[in-house]
């Protein structure tokens, strides 16, 4: 890198590609880039003093090619403007995932891949820890509710990493410790077919030196990994990890035990609710105690864990009214969400709403959306979120909807939602979805708690 005084980014405002702007930043380099849309997110990289734009202008760009790196997400078109520029004028250009796996060089990786899960997971090893004073850099796909980023630096030569599938990017990993926490197909936009898909994780698995922790049942063996493999499960005790006793207090936060190949960590309280939690707890704390962590440490650090943004995120919290958000979109996350809400919740009114991600995953799981969003009681469809893709024809939500057998459901565009949620009665209301969506998680968290005001 010291050849390089001045950084680009070229997707500056997803989450992966944020974290890495922070990380310079915080070396001291000058860092700019552009992303299609303000968010959140773009708006405190610009508090941090990093010069965001939203224009697809070459202009911005820095006009020393032998200085400056330009970074890239593949979830940004190769023929807009800036990204022709920086290939036409030979600057070092690199993706993101090529960046993360420089930046873990030399470093003890421990890295959380799978299909969902990850996010939750990568974030709560960080925070065992970084809370255990153990410490840890971390890159985390979600912003973590302890600590306001998703971005942690320490002198420490451990490096946290989640290890996203998406354009194969967590083949640039080459772990000590992993996790894989499902291998359900998705991207097959990229992969093809479920057999590349698969053979990624495989791949995957022979780059992992020390251990390889499996949600039990998956299909990965010996033969795909020299590493040492674990099994962990949610309550199977047939696996090397598994969580025992879990029940649920008042607030949906589970107790359980952790049974190990060390022994027993008993009454372990999880600091996020919901049985789903419980099982990342379990890959978490085997991460960390592969890793030489004190059972003790990682009990109580797993208490103060307060979660990751968009993760079973709850917002409105009464016995009358109640609002969570969550990122799911794909049929599996859906369906672990809303059994952990309907478990939470027992016996109390779920409406869902759901924005489906992408022409492609809409086209290639339609009638596994459709039975993940069946078990609610009330569902507002939406229009599909886009992101990179053009449109496929005859795909819509409606190839959903169709499907659907809740006891009751509707289809809007975006923009009725609010109108329409002004006069519906709610009791537990959740939204669900990895498109812009987010953007309605304030006015419905206002409008809600005007409800209990009033």
């Amino acid at each position: 890198m010291s050849e390089y005084s001045k950084i680009y980014f070229i997707g500056i405002g997803g989450i992966g590609m944020s974290a890495i702007a922070r990380y310079y930043k915080t070396k001291g380099y000058p860092v700019a880039g552009y992303d299609r849309t303000p968010s959140d997110l773009t708006r405190e990289l610009e508090k941090e003093g990093i010069n965001v734009h939203y224009t697809d202008d070459p202009d911005y760009i820095p006009k020393d090619v032998a200085t400056t790196l330009v970074v890239y997400t593949p979830a940004v078109p190769e023929d807009l403007s800036e990204m022709v520029y920086v290939r036409e004028r030979g600057y070092t250009v690199v993706k993101r995932s090529r960046m993360l796996g420089e930046l873990s060089t030399g470093q003890t990786c421990l890295a959380v891949a799978g299909t969902h899960g990850k996010t939750t997971t990568s974030t709560m090893v960080a925070h065992i820890l970084t809370e255990s004073g153990s410490g840890c850099s971390a890159f985390l796909g979600g912003i973590s509710k302890n600590y306001g980023t998703n971005l942690l630096v320490s002198q420490t030569p451990v490096f946290v990493a989640e290890a996203d599938e998406y354009d194969r990017s967590f083949l640039q990993l080459h772990p000590a410790v992993a996790v894989i926490t499902a291998m359900d197909p998705d991207h097959l936009d990229i992969y093809g077919t479920v057999e590349n898909y698969r053979d990624a994780f495989k791949t995957f698995a022979s780059q992992v030196s020390r251990c390889l922790i499996v949600k039990k049942g998956l299909d990965i063996s010996s033969k795909d990994t020299s590493a040492k493999i674990l099994t962990y499960s949610y309550d199977d005790p047939a696996a090397d990890y598994h969580a025992q006793g879990a029940r649920p207090d008042d607030l949906g936060h589970y107790i359980f035990d952790i049974v190990y190949p060390g022994g027993v960590i008993r009454d372990v309280r999880c600091g996020v609710p919901g049985w789903v939690n419980v099982e990342n707890s379990v890959a978490a704390a085997a991460v960390c105690l592969c890793q030489g962590l004190h059972p003790d440490a990682v009990k109580a650090s797993i208490g103060t864990f307060t979660g990751v943004k968009r993760r079973l995120d709850v917002h409105v919290a009464s016995s009358s009214l109640t609002y969570i958000d969550d990122y799911a979109h794909h049929p599996r996350e859906l369906s672990s969400a809303i059994s952990s809400i309907r478990n939470m919740y027992p016996g109390r009114k779920l409406t869902a709403v759901f924005q489906p991600h992408l022409f492609t995953r809409t086209r290639d799981f339609a009638a596994e959306f459709a039975e993940a969003l069946s078990a609610v009681d009330k569902l507002i469809l939406l229009d599909i979120y886009p992101a990179r893709e053009e449109p496929i024809p005859g795909v819509t939500s409606e190839i959903i909807f169709n499907k659907v057998t809740a006891p009751q459901k509707v289809l809007l565009r975006k923009e009725e939602l609010m109108d329409y949620l002004a006069d519906e009665p709610l009791d537990v209301l959740a939204t669900f979805g990895a498109g812009n969506i987010d953007r309605y998680i304030e006015p419905i968290t206002t409008m809600l708690e005007g409800r209990l005001d009033r």
